[in-house]
Order: structure tokens, then sequence, then C-alpha cells
């Protein structure tokens, strides 16, 4: 049997690491958050926890973008005219972005939601038709060098968060690009758990990892601009009270990017 001897300046140091590290998930709640690295000059924070500092909020919002308990918090009901999305003040190139984003809640039940196949088209019936599902759904996104159709979304769809809808919907493109901007698998969490995004853009290529797993790779995005501001989606409306289309019931943290 092997036994180790300690010095007292060794034990203190074991000691000082354990309870730091006890003191880390006391304040997180897991020993699994992500920790980045932003002394090394090449992350940086996009969000300070405090304030929209470095962020452009709706003219006319009326709040409904707020800062909720050191989160960005939104509920899906923004008085603004125009845009309704909250956007970066820099613009980005070539860039990978970490973000930890979670859906609160899904009130709304969609009733129009197709089987996504690997390839990026639906599964049809017998007869031909798109088949669909009814699914409480909740929808927003990231959006990539201020262009929504380059928007990594965000929702409760079967197959799975990451995809690049405005590009696999357009029946332009390639087969190749519509298959490449479809998830290969679904990898989030439950409602109301965090998910972590790392998105990184180069040229016109695309990579999601979304919680540990590659869910797009080396997706080609063609005719997307070389530079612009990262934004976050606003999605859904009410009428009479009641919602009419699938609201972005979300919340963002930990946001850092480093410029490739």
């Amino acid at each position: 049997m092997k036994i180790t001897f300690f010095t007292a300046g060794s034990l203190i140091s074991i000691l000082s690491a354990a309870l730091l590290a006890g003191f880390f998930v006391f304040l997180t709640g897991s020993s699994d958050e992500p920790i980045i690295d932003t002394q090394s000059g090449e992350w940086v924070s996009l969000f300070n926890g405090r304030d929209f500092d470095g962020w452009i909020v709706p003219e006319g919002d009326g709040g409904h973008w707020k800062i909720l308990n050191g989160v960005i918090d939104y509920d899906a009901m923004s008085q603004a005219e125009g845009s309704k999305d909250l956007w970066t003040e820099n613009e980005y190139s070539d860039f990978t972005l970490k973000i930890d984003w979670r859906i609160k809640e899904t009130p709304f039940i969609n009733h129009r939601v197709p089987l996504i196949l690997p390839d990026g088209s639906h599964k049809l019936d017998e007869n031909g038709n798109e088949i669909r599902m009814s699914v409480p759904d909740s929808d927003s996104g990231i959006y990539l060098r201020g262009q929504p159709k380059a928007q990594v979304n965000i929702w409760t769809w079967p197959i799975g968060s990451g995809e690049v809808y405005g590009y696999r919907m357009d029946s332009s493109m390639p087969a190749e690009v519509i298959a490449g901007v479809t998830p290969k698998f679904h990898a989030d969490n439950h409602i109301g758990e965090w998910n972590t995004f790392e998105i990184t853009m180069k040229g016109d290529r695309l990579t999601v990892v979304l919680n540990g797993h590659a869910v797009i790779k080396d997706a080609k995005l063609p005719g997307v601009a070389e530079r612009g501001p990262i934004g976050l989606q606003h999605h859904g409306h009410k009428v009479d009270g009641e919602w009419a289309s699938s609201p972005s019931l979300v919340q963002f943290r930990n946001i850092y990017i480093k410029e490739l």
C-alpha cells in the first residue's frame, strides 16, 4: 500500500481549491456551468448581467426586453413599431459565440409542426400531404451577421434547436445546403432548463454545437453577409389576448464572443 504524505502548504492549497469549487457550486447551483477565460484577451463578454450596455433595445419597446436576476428576459410583448429584436451595437465577421438560453414556458400549441427528415424535407402521408403535429411551442433564435435568414433557431420542434430555418425552407438552395442546415439530432434539454450554444461562423460556413453536441457541422450559407451584428429574435403576437403564434418566452445569459 502506497502512503502519500502532504506538507502543510500542499494541504492548504488542496483545501483552498476545494473550498473555491464548493463556493462556485453554491453560487451557480451546478459544477457543470461553463467557465470562460476572459483574461486571455480572446473571449469578450457581450452581456454584463446588469444592463443593456452594448445592445440596441428596440425603440418604443416598453420594457419588455429586460434584465431579470442577472439574465436577459423577454416576454414577447415588445411595443416597438418596427423591429422588436435585440441587436448588438458591434458588428462581427468570423467568430465563435457562446450563449446560454432557456425557454421559460410554452403556452401556445402549434398545430402545424412538420416531421422534418434528415435531408431537410418534410415527411408526407400516403396522399402526398405533409404530416403535421401539435406541439407546445415557443420560438426564438440567434441572428448572425445582421440577417434574419441566417438564424440559429431556438424552439421546441422535434427536429431540435440549432437549425437554420431560412435556408432550409429556401427551395432555391441546393439539396446539400438544405441538408447541411438541418440538425443531425435533437440535443435540447427539457423546457425550463438551460442550454448552451457554441456557434462558429467562418466565411460562409456555420457550425452549431448544442449542449456539447455538434448538431450543425460546417454548413454552407450561400449569400450570407460578410459582417453584421448579432441579434436575439422576437417572435409571436396575441389576438384578443391569446397567443396567435409561438412566442419568444426566453432568457439568455453568459454571452461571450471570440473573433477569429
